[in-house]
């Protein structure tokens, strides 16, 4: 028995000396990212600011930070939200990463922590729209040796999406979140279809403007709702 509690412990202490410290590696190394990510939202929205004040003022560009794992760069009528999760996470083994030499390598290489970002409209925030709709515009990963990849919509989830040769940068993420702001002005707000803004109610009428049930969203190429539809071009309406 007691030979079984020390094949027991050795194993214990195997996993928590191996697995548990790639963990941590790979978390900080997110933080570090995410840090990174709020120095180039500063720098770029400080340059927008120069640039912009000279053609129309009422064009707004500010950031913001109400949480620790969390920031946010408004750009004119868009909102790009940052958000880092906390926790580590493995693929499914049918992802296509793991048919990748460097995962194959190691096994460990293909932990990572993830940072989102999330496309909201400006207007949504202001008004308080708690029905309006946001999307899942980009996914960050990052791994124990600051390698990356991106999960996105269009050319930039094509251009990132294995494991980056290299660690990580600010040019990098610099980069990233310039494209990521080009991809969100560039999409409009499309008419949500007659059909779904017919019928409102008494109560809903009587309410603010800025509180109307009627959800509001771009036409982005992801699913935010399972009642959204997509056109031949993949442009989402609700």
């Amino acid at each position: 028995m007691s030979e079984l509690l020390d094949s027991q412990k050795q194993k214990i202490v195997k996993l928590l000396a191996e697995k548990s410290v790639m963990k941590q590696d790979v978390f900080n190394n997110t933080i570090q990212a995410f840090e990174m990510i709020k120095l180039c939202v500063n720098e770029i929205a400080i340059d927008l600011i120069k640039e912009i004040e000279s053609v129309d003022k009422r064009i707004s560009i500010a950031v913001s930070e109400s949480k620790k794992y969390s920031t946010q760069m408004k750009v004119a009528g868009d909102i790009l939200e940052f958000f880092m999760h906390t926790n580590v996470f493995e693929f499914d083994k049918s992802h296509p990463m793991f048919k990748t030499g460097y995962v194959k390598q190691h096994e460990y290489n293909s932990y990572c922590g993830i940072i989102n970002v999330y496309n909201f409209l400006a207007d949504s925030i202001k008004y308080n729209r708690m029905n309006d709709l946001g999307s899942l515009v980009c996914r960050i990963f990052v791994n124990r040796e600051m390698r990356f990849f991106i999960e996105a919509k269009g050319p930039m989830g094509i251009k990132y999406s294995t494991f980056s040769s290299e660690p990580l940068q600010k040019e990098n993420l610099c980069e990233i979140i310039n494209d990521l702001i080009i991809y969100v002005i560039t999409y409009d707000l499309f008419t949500p279809p007659y059909e779904t803004v017919r019928d409102v109610t008494v109560n809903e009428m009587q309410e603010k403007v800025s509180s109307i049930n009627l959800r509001t969203g771009k036409r982005l190429g992801y699913g935010t709702s399972a009642s959204a539809s997509y056109d031949d071009d993949n442009n989402l309406y609700i």
